[in-house]
C-alpha cells in the first residue's frame, strides 16, 4: 500500500546550485540598492514630502500579506481537519515564514536609519498600531516554527493540532493588524474606513495561495515528483473563491465610499479621473487579478491545466500588487482633508494630488524581497524533508 513519506530535494545538481547562487546575487543588489539610498538619500528615489512610502513599501506589505495567507493550507488541514491537505502543510508554513522574512528585510532595508530598528524593539509604544505589528511580526516567526516542529518530530505530532489553531487565530490577528495600519489613519480619505482590516485578510488568502501553488509546482516539476490533479483542482477551486471574495469586498468598500459625501471626491479620484492609480484598479486589480483568473478557474474547457493554473496564480498575484500599489501610494497622491468642504492651496502643494515614479533603486529592494523569500524556500526544501515523495492522486485522495 502507498505510504506517504517525505524527502528533502537532492542539492547537487548544477540548476540546483544556479538557482541559489541567481537568487542570492538578486538579494545582494537589493542590499547594495538599499546602502545606495541610504548613503546618498532619499532624494535619488523617487519619495518625496508627500508620499514617505514608496515601492519598497508595496513589496514588502505585499509580502508580509502573502505571508499569512501562504498559511491557509496548512491551517485548513490541522484547524478544519481536512486530512487531504495534511501532505501540503509543511510546504506551507515554509513559505508562510519565507514571505514574512522578505517582506520585513524589504520594510527595514528601507527604514533610511535601520539602527533605529533597535528603539523600536526595545521601547514600545502600545498605542501605536506599529509597536504592535513588531510584536505580531516577531511572534509568527516563533509560533509558526513551533508549528512546523511540531509537523516534523513524530514524538511533538500530538501538539499538532493545538499549534494549528494557535497559528491560525496569530496570523488572523497579525493580518487584522497589517491592514489596520492604514485603516486607522482617519486622515487619509483613502484608508479612512474600517473595511481595510477584513479586506486584508481576504487580500491575504489569495496572495498566498497563489504563490503557494506556483512554488509548489515549481518544486514538483524541478525534482520530477509526482503531483495529481486531485491536490490541484482542490487548490485551484480554493483561489477561485478567494478571487472572488476579494472582488466582493472592493465593491463594498467602493459602495460604502460612495455612499457617504465626504469620501465622493476620493472615490472619483480612484475610479474615474487618477490616471495611473485608475489605470491599475480597472487593468491592473479587476481585469488582471480578479475577472481573468476567475475565468481561466472556472471554464470548463481549462479543467486539470496546469498552464492555465499557473497563469492564473500569476495574474493574482500581479493584481494584488497592482491592489497594495493602490493602497499605499494612491492613498498618500489623493491630497490631505485639512479643511473639509473648503478649497485648499498653498506652496507646500496642499490640496494637489502629489506625484510619484519610483527609483530603479527602489525596483531592484523589492525584487530583492521576493529573491530572499524563495532562496530560504529553495534552503529549507534542501535541508530538511518539506516536500512529500510523491501527490499522486492515489495516495492523497487515500488520506481523504
Amino acid at each position: 500500500m502507498d505510504t506517504l513519506r517525505y524527502s528533502s530535494i537532492a542539492a547537487r545538481s548544477p540548476k540546483f546550485w544556479m538557482l541559489l547562487i541567481g537568487l542570492a546575487l538578486i538579494a545582494v543588489v537589493g542590499v547594495l540598492s538599499a546602502h545606495h539610498m541610504e548613503v546618498e538619500g532619499h532624494v535619488i528615489t523617487g519619495m518625496n514630502n508627500q508620499i514617505v512610502w514608496g515601492l519598497p513599501h508595496v513589496f514588502a506589505i505585499f509580502l508580509i500579506v502573502a505571508a499569512s495567507g501562504a498559511l491557509n493550507v496548512a491551517s485548513i488541514a490541522s484547524v478544519f481537519g481536512r486530512a487531504e491537505y495534511k501532505p501540503l502543510a509543511r510546504l506551507s508554513a515554509l513559505l508562510a515564514v519565507a514571505l514574512l522574512a522578505g517582506g520585513l528585510a524589504v520594510l527595514v532595508l528601507d527604514l533610511g536609519r535601520p539602527d533605529r530598528l533597535i528603539v523600536a524593539m526595545t521601547q514600545y509604544n502600545f498605542k501605536s498600531i506599529f509597536a504592535w505589528n513588531i510584536i505580531l511580526y516577531t511572534g509568527f516567526f516563533a509560533i509558526v516554527g513551533v508549528y512546523i516542529w511540531s509537523m516534523m518530530d513524530h514524538s511533538m505530532q500530538k501538539y499538532s493540532k493545538k499549534a494549528g489553531l494557535f497559528v491560525f487565530i496569530w496570523r488572523l490577528i497579525l493580518t487584522t493588524g497589517t491592514g489596520s495600519i492604514f485603516g486607522f489613519l482617519v486622515a487619509r480619505s483613502v484608508y479612512d474606513t474600517a473595511m481595510l482590516a477584513p479586506m486584508f485578510i481576504i487580500m491575504s488568502f489569495a496572495f498566498g495561495l497563489a504563490f503557494y501553488v506556483l512554488v509548489l509546482l515549481a518544486s514538483y516539476t524541478w525534482t520530477q515528483r509526482p503531483l495529481g490533479d486531485f491536490v490541484l483542482n482542490k487548490l485551484r477551486n480554493l483561489l477561485g473563491v478567494f478571487i472572488a471574495s476579494i472582488l466582493y469586498f472592493v465593491a463594498v468598500y467602493h459602495v460604502t465610499n460612495l455612499y457617504a459625501t465626504e469620501h465622493h471626491a476620493v472615490e472619483k479620484f480612484l475610479l474615474v479621473d487618477g490616471g495611473i492609480y485608475t489605470t491599475l484598479f480597472w487593468v491592473g486589480q479587476v481585469l488582471i487579478g480578479g475577472l481573468i483568473p476567475l475565468a481561466l478557474i472556472y471554464m470548463p474547457q481549462t479543467k486539470n491545466c496546469r498552464k492555465t493554473l499557473m497563469a492564473a496564480c500569476a495574474m493574482v498575484i500581479v493584481g494584488g500588487f497592482a491592489q497594495v500599489y493602490i493602497i499605499v501610494v494612491g492613498g498618500q497622491a489623493f491630497p490631505l482633508e485639512l479643511f473639509p468642504g473648503m478649497e485648499v492651496s498653498s506652496a507646500f502643494f496642499d490640496g494637489e494630488v502629489s506625484q510619484y515614479c519610483p527609483s530603479i533603486w527602489e525596483i531592484l529592494l523589492g525584487i530583492a524581497g521576493i529573491a530572499i523569500s524563495l532562496l530560504l524556500v529553495t534552503v529549507g526544501v534542501a535541508v530538511l524533508e518539506f516536500l512529500p515523495d510523491s501527490l499522486s492522486d492515489k495516495i492523497v485522495e487515500a488520506k481523504k
